[in-house]
Order: C-alpha cells, then structure tokens, then sequence
C-alpha cells in the first residue's frame, strides 16, 4: 500500500492516440501533442484513459504510449495519471502492479467495476483490495453512465477515507446530490476532479480542484485559466469562460469521443489523420466544422 499523497489541482489532458494513415500510433506526434498541452499550462497528463482508445490497443502499442508519456512528464516535471483496471479485482491488482516499471507515474485512474455491478460495498471492498497493494496512488473513476453503478455520497465518502486513494474523477453526469454532499464533507487529502467536460465551471464553485478534460486538447490555455479564476475569487470572469468553454465541450462531444476532437486536431495541422478505430467511426465533418467554428470565436 502506498501513502503518498498527490497534488491533483489543475487540468490534466487525458490524451488521445493519434494515427498515421496505415493504422499505426503516431508517435511523433503523441509527443509533440503531449509537450503541447503541458506549454499551454496543464499540470499533467493522463495515459492509456478512455479517450486513447485503450480498449483497442494491443499491449505493445499501450507500453509504447506510456512509454511517451512517461519520458515527456519525466522531462518536464509533470504529473502523470495512468488508467489502469477493469471490473475483475485480480487483473487489475495485477495491471497496477506493473505500473512500478515507470516510476514517472505519480496515480492509476481506476474505474468502479463496470458490467458485474457490485453493491456499494462491493466496490469499496474492490478499492480497498487494491490500494492495498498498488505502487501507486489510485483515482477512482466514477462514471456511472458507462458502469451501471452509481454511487452516493457516503460510499465516495468512505472510498476517499481509504489510506491509497487520493481522489475521485466525477463524471456523473451533472451536478446531483451526491456531488453537494460530498462537497460538504470531503475527505482529508481527497481531490474531486471534474470528468464531465460540460460541468466543469460548476464543479470549481462547489471545491473541485481541477479536471481530466479531452475538452482541454483544444483551448488548453483557457481550460487553466477558468481553474485559476475560481482559484483567484475572480466569479465574474469564471462565469463568462466556462460559459464558453461548457459550448466549446457541448461542440466536442456532440459524437462520440474522442472523434471529434480527433477531427479537430486533424484540422489544426496537430496530428496527421482523424483515425479513430472500430468500433468508433470518424466524425461527420458538420460536427467537426461546428467544433472548430466555436473553437476560432
């Protein structure tokens, strides 16, 4: 078990995979993309999330991803955030175990088991086994929209009260009840981080202390600028930006992700195809001429 706690505050960049025209990960430019993000000041990156396609990886292409990013996050002093685990306790026990190769990972992003849908205390017992033996700090991932498995304030509660876990990426799908409670009383050392692009602003005036935003691959400058205006008392301008930003991410997400955003990259000359790979299919070019539109006002 790992105690060492994380400074989690700010937007991490969960950082999609770019493809050549024949299929293969485009390196060069993963790493010039991840370099770019971290320049328009994210304070880290998260590796092998969702929105890298990492279902649709083999494992010579995830190493090689994480290997990338590891070096980047090495070089410039960045927080990196691995996502790592499924809904089998054992194999994810194992996958964090493996993480102790790349000693740049500062925490595993591990979801609430999905599919089984375990009882609350299931899933705290599966966190807790866990924690128990990973090399790293664990984020869970709570995103019940895609695990069938929503969990109430006092199970988050009692999650962030356990020795290895550092913090929660809420993407519950807007702001409920859970949320406020949980605000009320969070956990000592316990980071919430917005995972739902759309609700980001409100998120910041209720404490959280950042997000892992695809939004932010695109206007990553502005995405920092709204953590740091909560941060700073500065309501008004806070309000003004995330009204913005909450359309440029309704733009990003209006297929499913992160193909538009992959359309967009493509568009702004940062990677060399929109390549998403199946089951996802490449975005219409209304939702990324829509995207980029919002984007350029």
């Amino acid at each position: 078990m790992t105690t060492t706690r994380v400074d989690l505050a700010g937007i991490h960049v969960p950082l999609i995979t770019p493809f050549e025209s024949d299929g293969r990960v485009a390196t060069n430019a993963l790493e010039q993309l991840a370099h770019q993000v971290l320049d328009d000041g994210a304070v880290g990156l998260v590796a092998l999330g969702t929105t890298a396609e990492t279902a649709t990886l083999t494992e010579w292409e995830r190493e090689t991803v994480l290997n990338i990013c590891a070096s980047v996050c090495r070089a410039r002093g960045a927080t990196l955030i691995v996502g790592a685990g499924s809904n089998d306790t054992a194999s994810s026990a194992q996958a964090l175990g493996r993480l102790a190769r790349w000693p740049e990972v500062s925490a595993a992003l591990v979801p609430v088991p999905s599919f089984t849908r375990p009882s609350k205390a299931g899933v705290v017992a599966h966190f807790a086994h866990l924690q128990s033996s990973s090399p790293v700090p664990l984020i869970v991932y709570h995103v019940p929209y895609r695990t069938a498995c929503d969990l109430d304030s006092g199970t988050l509660w009692e999650l962030g009260t356990l020795p290895g876990v550092v913090g929660v990426k809420y993407a519950a799908g807007g702001i409920d009840s859970a949320a406020v409670e949980l605000f009320a009383d969070l956990p000592h050392d316990f980071a919430v981080l917005a995972g739902d692009d759309l609700f980001l602003a409100p998120l910041l005036a209720l404490g959280a202390s950042g997000g892992i935003l695809a939004s932010a691959h695109v206007s990553t400058a502005e995405f920092v600028r709204l953590v740091k205006a909560w941060d700073s008392g500065d309501v008004d301008g806070a309000r003004d930006l995330g009204r913005r930003l909450s359309t440029l991410s309704g733009a990003l997400f209006s297929e499913p992700n992160p193909t538009v955003i992959k359309g967009v990259l493509h568009a702004l000359g940062q990677i060399p195809t929109p390549r998403v790979r199946l089951p996802l299919l490449a975005a219409s070019h209304e939702s990324v001429a829509r995207a980029l539109e919002v984007y350029r006002s």
